[in-house]
C-alpha cells in the first residue's frame, strides 16, 4: 500500500532533530489526538510504503509499527507536514485502544473535543449496520428498512419542532438528540455517513 502525500520528504528538517521529527497521530475520523511518537526517514518510509504507522523508538534504538505485539495497529489515512517541515501530523484510523493502558489516547479519554462523540456515534451505527447484534434498537430499525427510518426522523423532527416553540431547553436538547440518532441511522440505511454531509456543507461554505 502507498499513501499519496504532498510534501518531499526529502526536503522535511531532518537535521533539527538529529534525523527525527516528533509526529503526532490524529483519529481521521472524529480529531481525537491518539499519541505523539517520532519518525526518522526509515519509520517515514515504512509508514508510506506499509499503511500503518511506524516509529522509530529512542528508548530500543529501532523501527517499531505501532500495535506489533498487540494489534492496535494505526492504519494511516492520511499525512501532512507542517509550515516549517520540522514535524508530521498522521490522521489515523486505530484498530483498538491506542495507548498501552487501554484507552483511546495516550493524553486519557477526557482528552476529546466537544463533537468528536458524533463521529463516534456515526461509526457505531455503521457497526451496528453490518453486525446486527440481538436486542439491539439500532438493529431494529436497520431490519425495519429505510421507509420505517425514514418515518422515525420525521416523527422526531416534528417533536424536535414542538419541543422548541412550547418546551424548556432540556427538552428540547433530548428531541434534538433523538433526530441526530435516527437521521445518522436513516444515513447509514443508504450506505452514506455524516462526513458525506459535512463535505457538501463544506464545499457550500466555500462558496460563500
Amino acid at each position: 500500500m502507498t499513501v499519496a502525500i504532498d510534501f518531499d520528504p526529502g526536503q522535511l528538517a531532518w537535521d533539527k532533530g538529529d534525523g527525527l521529527l516528533p509526529a503526532v497521530v490524529q483519529h481521521a475520523m472524529d480529531g481525537r489526538v491518539l499519541m505523539l511518537g517520532y519518525m526518522n526517514r526509515a519509520a517515514l518510509d515504512a509508514t508510506l510504503a506499509g499503511g500503518r504507522v511506524t516509529f522509530y523508538s529512542r528508548s530500543r534504538q529501532r523501527l517499531w509499527t505501532k500495535g506489533e505485539t498487540s494489534g492496535h495497529v494505526l492504519n494511516l489515512v492520511s499525512m501532512y507536514a507542517d509550515c516549517d517541515a520540522d514535524s508530521l501530523l498522521l490522521l489515523a484510523d486505530p484498530a483498538g485502544p491506542t495507548c498501552h493502558r487501554g484507552t483511546d489516547s495516550c493524553f486519557g479519554d477526557a482528552a476529546t473535543p466537544a463533537l468528536a462523540f458524533i463521529s463516534r456515534l456515526d461509526a457505531l451505527v455503521a457497526a451496528r449496520g453490518r453486525e446486527r447484534p440481538d436486542g439491539s434498537y439500532t438493529t431494529r430499525l436497520f431490519e425495519g428498512g429505510v421507509r420505517r427510518i425514514a418515518q422515525k426522523v420525521g416523527e422526531e423532527g416534528v417533536e424536535t419542532a414542538l419541543a422548541a416553540v412550547a418546551q424548556d431547553d432540556d427538552a428540547l436538547l433530548g428531541e434534538a438528540a433523538d433526530l441526530v440518532y435516527h437521521l445518522i441511522v436513516l444515513l447509514r440505511a443508504r450506505g452514506l455517513g455524516l462526513d458525506a454531509v459535512a463535505g457538501i456543507l463544506a464545499a457550500r461554505h466555500a462558496e460563500g
